[in-house]
């Protein structure tokens, strides 16, 4: 892989494609019980058949992969430290604006790159009514999508956020913003706690905050001790106790034992698609995904150059690989000094935190609270 980026087309092999329809094939089901709500269990056994089905029969990854590689697509080696070069692909949409700012779209679990595609137009133009425009790069993290397996041990927060950051410098942006929802969430935080000189804000969803307390933040505790939640606030609250309760089994997993579950993940398509399919219908606010978009999200997990299991890996490595300035995931629910902060708070993240929480994050410039998503 060359040091600098080259354009990449993914390509994916006849053979890969053949023995996904064989896996779908073979395939066993589980029963189910006898419920007209199956989902408080889980995937519901007719939609992951119909799914699965279509998958195997009719679905057209070659359709879906030349809709892919109409992105601006590239591939570089970064170099990590204590990891060497790593092979990263990233989609990378450069403005004609002279005046754009260059732009880190960080995703999260189950996601891609491919979250930001339907942004890229919006992004690119900017500055009608006064909105900026952006230089966007959108990388596929080390162990998702088009971007390397890592083999070694240690890969946590401070290594995909050095990632993230040395891909930005490599690609002249020596100043940027970044967006991260999720491990995007995470990773910028990180990134802001780790490079401050060169992060000059950061846009955040999925928001991760605790209650101000009287010995950091005197002010904003009294102000939360008097001011009641509006309804919106309270019911994200609901919202983050039900993940709490009954939505973070997988995280659980995924942090404590990967492997055991990577045996699921990469022998059957199936349980891979039962796993993901589960996140995106409780994660979205009543969006109406097509049975298309469904099987390409995961198919980009399925046919990973990294493999359709490295993806859970991110959770153990950060939970259990600790650093001085990253001790763990909590840091970045902390005040971050001098990153200006853009929060996106929506009603169906899998967590929901009232508006005052997020002012214990850092300087402030605007907040924004929608009725869906």
């Amino acid at each position: 892989m060359a040091l600098y980026p080259e354009p990449y087309t993914i390509s994916v092999t006849d053979e890969a494609i053949e023995r996904l329809k064989r896996k779908l094939s073979d395939a066993d089901f589980p029963d189910e019980l006898e419920t007209s709500d199956q989902w408080p269990y889980g995937s519901s056994l007719s939609d992951v058949k119909r799914l699965a089905r279509h998958w195997e029969t009719s679905f057209d990854w070659r359709k879906a992969e030349s809709k892919i590689n109409k992105l601006p697509n590239y591939r570089k080696k970064v170099q990590v430290t204590g990891f060497g070069g790593i092979d990263i692909h990233f989609v990378h949409q450069k403005s004609s604006n002279p005046n754009a700012v260059p732009l880190l779209f960080c995703h999260g679990w189950p996601g891609s790159f491919l979250e930001v595609a339907k942004l890229l137009p919006l992004l690119e133009t900017g500055e009608k009514d006064g909105k900026p425009a952006f230089h966007v790069v959108a990388p596929s993290l080390p162990n998702f999508g088009f971007s390397q397996k890592i083999t070694k041990p240690g890969f946590a927060l401070s290594q995909y956020a050095e990632t993230c950051h040395r891909l930005m410098q490599d690609l002249g942006y020596e100043r940027y913003v970044t967006q991260g929802g999720d491990w995007g969430f995470y990773i910028t935080r990180s990134m802001g706690i780790l490079y401050p000189d060169d992060v000059l804000a950061s846009h955040i969803n999925m928001v991760r905050a605790h209650p101000p307390t009287f010995a950091s933040q005197p002010a904003l505790a009294l102000q939360h001790a008097i001011t009641p939640y509006t309804e919106a606030e309270a019911d994200g609250i609901k919202r983050s106790n039900w993940f709490l309760n009954d939505g973070q089994a997988y995280r659980q997993l995924q942090a404590t034992k990967p492997q055991t579950l990577s045996y699921a993940f990469a022998d059957s398509p199936v349980a891979l698609l039962a796993w993901i399919y589960e996140k995106l219908v409780d994660w979205t606010h009543n969006y109406e995904w097509t049975d298309d978009e469904i099987l390409t999200w995961v198919s980009i997990y399925w046919f990973s150059a990294a493999g359709p299991n490295a993806h859970i890996r991110i959770y153990y490595e950060a939970q259990h690989n600790p650093t001085t300035q990253i001790p763990d995931r909590d840091r970045a629910s902390q005040w971050v000094d001098h990153v200006k902060l853009g929060v996106a708070h929506f009603p169906n993240e899998i967590t929901v935190v009232p508006r005052l929480w997020a002012k214990t994050l850092g300087e402030r410039q605007n907040q924004s609270t929608t009725i869906l998503g």
